[in-house]
């Protein structure tokens, strides 16, 4: 996942948000948005990494949450771990984020973001292995920590709320969509797929080629001559009911041969879950 926006209890009708992009490179095995099972028996709802056997976002039956991006890195050296098993290993766990943060030794992942929730608890923390303030920096033995409190959040590739336009862009999305009473998703169908690079003068610099910077710039990407881009568009959208909530997640794939024109309910394949 490389770039992600949250709303975290702002509205008591949709207590939690999600609106998100899945870059990645184009032959990476990955499964769709489906239920699966771990070892264990833990069910999942989310996309499954085929390579590694993890995932960028997914949900439980009860309640938890998990969301990871990766740091930009102008070198990325190998890691003993993939981060997509740390969400796995948050739904699986039933202790809170002081307890999971305990047993994940940060030096042997590349370099992340993890946001988990504990959505009945109201409880999410922002958990990351390289510094806030220097997140394109060398590895480091610390995992930061922070909790969250009402309000919405932007991830993408560096820190979290780290002013990136893309990150600003799908953030002002996500507001909108939140006073909007019909047709709520335009506004984040807009953003997600809004392909225009910034200009130069609005581009992160994080260590890799300008052109790079520019390519990835914006929050739909599409990099056909590196076989990489936007794969996959997620809205995860959880409505307070009489009794309980209604968790609805869309997921859209791209075609990266083809004209990315929106994000069409119908298109999305879809699961729910009452919380």
């Amino acid at each position: 996942m490389c770039l992600i926006a949250f709303a975290l209890n702002t509205d008591p009708a949709w207590p939690l948000l999600i609106a998100a992009n899945r870059d990645e490179f184009l032959d990476r095995p990955t499964a769709p948005l489906h239920r699966w099972l771990l070892d264990d028996g833990t069910e999942v709802v989310g996309g499954r990494d085929l390579r590694d056997g993890g995932t960028w976002l997914g949900l439980s039956p009860q309640g938890r949450v998990a969301m990871l991006t990766n740091v930009r890195q102008p070198m990325q050296e190998p890691a003993l771990r993939s981060r997509g098993e740390l969400v796995t290993r948050w739904l699986q766990s039933a202790g809170d984020a002081e307890r999971f943060a305990a047993g994940i030794a940060p030096a042997e992942y590349g370099a992340f973001n993890l946001v988990v929730g504990d959505f009945h608890a109201r409880a999410w923390h922002w958990l990351g292995n390289r510094d806030p303030d220097a997140p394109h920096g060398a590895q480091a033995n610390v995992l930061h920590r922070r909790a969250l409190g009402m309000g919405i959040y932007g991830l993408s590739n560096a820190s979290l709320d780290t002013p990136w336009p893309k990150t600003r862009r799908l953030k002002a999305a996500l507001g909108e969509s939140l006073g909007t009473a019909c047709d709520w998703l335009s506004p984040l169908s807009r953003a997600l797929t809004h392909e225009q690079p910034e200009q130069d003068l609005e581009l992160p610099h994080t260590g890799v080629p300008e052109d790079l910077e520019r390519a990835l710039s914006s929050p739909f990407v599409r990099m056909a001559g590196r076989a990489y881009g936007t794969r996959t568009s997620h809205v995860v959208s959880v409505r307070a009911l009489v009794q309980g909530f209604a968790v609805t997640v869309d997921e859209w794939t791209h075609d990266p041969a083809l004209p990315v024109a929106g994000l069409v309910p119908e298109q999305a394949r879809r699961e729910t879950l009452v919380w």
